[in-house]
C-alpha cells in the first residue's frame, strides 16, 4: 500500500497502529575524547597513515553470537582506517587500555539527564557494545547509561524518556564499495549522549516535533557541539502486526515525517504479502526454493549487467521461488518493490553494490529476452504460480547472493523483520543490517565503576539552566507572541534578553523583536559577527534612561562597533531625535509626492510611517509616527480629493 504523506491524515496512521520513537545521538562540546587525552577538533579529509583490519564476531557472556556480527562477517570487508596524528592516539585503534572516563564529559551527560528530568543511576558502569560494520577498530563501542524514567512535554501530554547514555562516537565513513569500506577516524572517541524516548509518537509529524524539543533542549544546555555531523536521529517505527525497524543516521528533523511514513507504509505493504502467502498456503515449513547455475544458457546474452559479468569471468545463477508468482513486484515504497528489498540484501551482504544486481521474471523494464526467460524457466522446472530470481557475480559472492536471496523471500512469510535502514535522499530508506540483539553487549573489564555522589549531583543541580519549555512558558505570560518566545527561549541570545530586561525600560515586546530582528539586520549592515554583550546591555540602558525609542539603541550600536568607531557617550550626544515638527513636515512632502489614489487608509498609513522612520535613520519612534501620520489621511474617500486639490 503506497500512500502520500500529504493524503494522509492523523486517522490513517490510527488504523494503521503507527508507533515511533527516537535516539537522539548528540555529541558534547568537551575538549578532550572520552577514553582517551586526543583533542576534539574541527573535521579534516587529510591523514597521516592507514591501518587495515579485518572484523570477527566474538561470544557474547552466554556464549552466543550476535545476529548483526555474524550478518556483518559474510560480506568479508576489508576495512582501512585513515589516521591523522592530531585527533588519535594507540587507544583508537585498540592498542593500549582506555583512560579515565573524562569528567567534563560525565559532567556534561548528567546535566543533560537531569534537564530530561531521569531518575539517576548511582554507579557508572561501562559496556562493550559490539560494532563489526567497522566504524570502531575495536570491534566494540564503550557506552554507559546516566539516568532513566524520564519525560519531556508535549502539548498535553508527556513523551516518556526510556534513558540516556553516554558513548564514544564512531568514524566517519569516507566509501563502502565491494569489499572495501574506508573510514576517516577524527570523529571517533568523541563524548556522545543517546537520548532514548519512548515509541509514543502516533504521526510522523509528532516524531519531528519531539525530535525538535530534545534538540532545542540540548542547545539550552549549552554543553553540545553543533555544526554537520554533531548531531545524528535515529527513528524507531512499527505498525499493528509488525516490528520495530530502525531507520539509521537521519541528519536533518524537517527529513523525519517523509522516513517514517514511507517506513510505515513498506510495513503495511510487507504484511499484506505476509498475507498473501498465507492464503496461497505457504507458511515457514512450506517454504522451497531451488538454485541452478544458468552461465551456460546465457552465455551469448545480449541484456547489458550480464553481458558486462559473464566479460569478468562472473557466472550467473537462477533463484527459483515455489508460489511467489506476482509478489516481487509489489510496491513497498514510492518506486521500490519487494524485489527491491532483495536486491538491498544483495548489495549489502553480498557486496554485489553495481545496480541493477537482480531481475526477475515480470519485473518490466530491460531484462533478459523473452526466449532467454523461456531457457531460464524450463531448465528451472518453472511454474505459473513461481516466480523466478537471477544474479550475477564472482562464485564466492554469488554464494552469498543466492543465500540472501532465499532468506529474505522466506522472511516475507512473517511479514516485517526487525532491521536496521538507512534513511536515503528521496525520503525512502534501504537495508542496512540486521537489528542488534542484545548478545552484543558485556561488561567492560578495564573500567571500574564510578560512584555518582551526592556532591557532584548537588553541584550539577545549582547550576541547571531553565529549560526551554519553562522559559518560554515564562515570556508568554509576560505578554509575549507565542512564536516570538519560542524562538526567544533557544535563542544564544537568550540570557543577554533577560538581562536586557532588568537594565532597560523598554517592554518585554519591544526587546524581544530587537533581539530577535532588529540586532540580527545591525549586525549584517555593519558587517561585524558579535556585538559585545557589556556594550549591547549599556546601550540599552543609557538609551533607555534618555526615554529615547529602541531604534536610537541601533543607531549608537552602529557607531560604536564600527572599525573606528566612538565611545557610548559620543554616540548619545551625536543623535538627532525628530520632533514631532519636524515627523509632521516629513509627512506632508512624502504625501504631496505620493500617487494616493490606489492607496488604501491603512496601507497608506504603514507607507508613510516606515518611509519616515527609515529617513530619519531609525531614530523616530514608529508608533509616534503612526499618530501623526494619521493626521494627513482623512477618512474615506475624501482622502483622494483633498489629496489631489493639494498637488494642484
Amino acid at each position: 500500500m503506497i500512500r502520500r504523506l500529504d493524503e494522509t491524515s492523523p486517522s490513517d496512521y490510527l488504523e494503521i497502529g503507527l508507533r515511533s520513537g527516537l535516539e537522539i545521538h548528540q555529541q558534547l562540546d568537551t575538549e578532550k575524547k572520552l577514553f582517551c587525552r586526543c583533542p576534539v577538533l574541527p573535521y579534516r579529509d587529510d591523514y597521516d597513515a592507514q591501518v587495515l583490519r579485518h572484523m570477527r564476531p566474538t561470544l557474547s557472556e552466554l556464549g552466543e553470537y550476535d545476529g548483526t556480527a555474524l550478518m556483518e562477517f559474510k560480506t568479508r570487508k576489508n576495512i582501512i582506517y585513515q589516521i591523522n596524528k592530531n585527533t588519535i592516539c594507540t587507544y583508537e585503534i585498540d592498542d593500549t587500555p582506555p583512560f579515565e572516563l573524562n569528567r567534563q564529559a560525565l559532567e556534561f551527560g548528567l546535566e543533560i539527564t537531569m534537564l530530561l528530568n531521569c531518575k539517576l543511576v548511582s554507579e557508572i558502569h561501562v559496556q562493550r557494545k559490539q560494532y563489526l560494520d567497522g566504524s570502531i577498530p575495536a570491534g566494540f563501542q564503550r557506552t554507559t547509561i546516566l539516568g532513566v524514567d524520564g519525560w519531556i512535554p508535549f502539548g498535553d501530554r508527556r513523551i516518556n524518556i526510556i534513558q540516556l547514555g553516554l558513548e564514544e562516537d564512531a568514524c566517519r565513513e569516507v566509501s563502502d564499495r565491494g569489499h572495501l569500506r574506508v573510514y576517516l577516524t577524527d570523529r571517533l572517541g568523541i563524548p556522545l549522549i543517546e537520548t532514548v524516548t519512548a515509541p509514543e509518537m502516533r504521526t510522523p509529524h509528532e516524531v519531528a516535533q519531539v525530535a525538535r524539543i530534545l534538540s532545542n533542549l540540548a542547545r539550552a544546555s549549552g554543553k553540545v557541539r553543533r555544526g554537520i555531523g554533531a548531531a545524528r536521529q535515529d527513528v524507531n517505527v512499527s505498525v499493528e502486526g509488525g516490528r520495530r525497524v530502525e531507520i539509521k543516521g537521519v541528519s536533518r528533523i524537517p527529513e523525519i515525517p517523509l522516513l517514517v511514513h514511507n517506513e510505515a507504509f513498506r510495513q503495511v505493504s510487507l504484511l499484506e504479502i505476509k498475507a498473501e502467502l498465507g492464503r496461497r498456503g505457504i507458511g515457514d515449513t512450506d517454504f522451497s526454493h531451488k538454485v541452478l547455475d544458468q552461465t551456460g544458457e546465457l552465455a551469448g546474452t545480449s541484456y547489458p549487467p550480464a553481458a558486462s559479468a559473464l566479460k569478468q569471468g562472473h557466472r550467473l545463477r537462477s533463484v527459483l521461488l515455489r508460489g511467489y508468482s506476482g509478489l516481487l513486484s509489489v510496491p513497498t515504497q514510492p518506486g521500490k518493490t519487494f524485489a527491491d528489498e532483495i536486491s538491498d540484501r544483495v548489495r549489502v551482504i553480498a557486496c554485489l553494490d553495481t545496480l541493477p544486481n537482480i531481475v526477475h521474471d515480470g519485473g518490466g523494464g530491460e531484462s533478459f529476452s523473452g526466449a532467454e526467460w523461456e531457457i531460464l524457466k524450463r531448465n528451472a522446472s518453472f511454474r505459473p504460480e513461481d516466480a523466478l530470481v537471477v544474479v550475477w557475480g564472482s562464485p564466492e559472492d554469488l554464494e552469498t547472493a543466492v543465500g540472501e536471496i532465499a532468506i529474505r523471500a522466506r522472511e516475507a512469510i512473517d511479514g516485517v523483520i526487525n532491521e536496521t535502514r538507512q534513511s536515503l535522499p528521496d525520503g525512502t530508506n534501504g537495508f542496512e543490517r540486521i537489528l542488534p540483539g542484545p548478545n552484543r553487549m558485556y561488561p567492560d573489564t578495564d573500567l571500574p565503576p564510578i560512584a555518582i555522589g551526592n556532591e557532584l549531583i548537588g553541584r550539577i543541580t545549582s547550576g541547571l539552566p531553565e529549560r526551554p519549555w519553562e522559559r518560554e512558558e515564562r515570556y508568554v505570560t509576560a505578554g509575549a507572541a507565542p512564536e516570538s518566545a519560542r524562538q526567544m527561549s533557544i535563542s544564544p541570545l537568550r540570557d543577554l534578553y533577560d538581562e536586557a530586561l532588568k537594565v532597560s525600560d523598554y517592554s518585554p515586546g519591544e526587546l524581544m523583536h530587537f533581539f530577535l530582528s532588529t540586532l540580527s539586520h545591525l549586525k549584517k549592515r555593519i558587517d561585524v559577527r558579535e556585538v559585545p554583550g557589556d556594550v549591547l546591555l549599556h546601550v540599552l540602558s543609557a538609551t533607555g534612561d534618555s526615554g529615547l525609542p529602541l531604534e536610537a539603541a541601533a543607531a549608537v550600536l552602529r557607531s560604536v562597533c564600527i572599525p573606528g568607531g566612538i565611545n557610548i557617550s559620543d554616540a548619545l550626544k551625536a543623535l538627532e531625535i525628530p520632533g514631532d515638527d519636524e515627523i509632521r513636515k516629513m509627512a506632508g512632502d512624502l504625501v504631496r509626492e505620493m500617487d494616493t489614489e490606489t492607496m488604501g487608509e491603512g496601507a497608506l498609513a504603514r507607507r508613510l510611517t516606515g518611509m519616515i522612520v527609515e529617513k530619519s535613520g531609525f531614530l523616530a519612534k514608529g508608533a509616534r509616527v503612526t499618530e501623526i501620520v494619521r493626521e494627513f489621511i482623512p477618512a474615506g474617500s475624501e482622502f483622494a480629493a483633498s489629496s489631489r486639490n493639494s498637488r494642484r
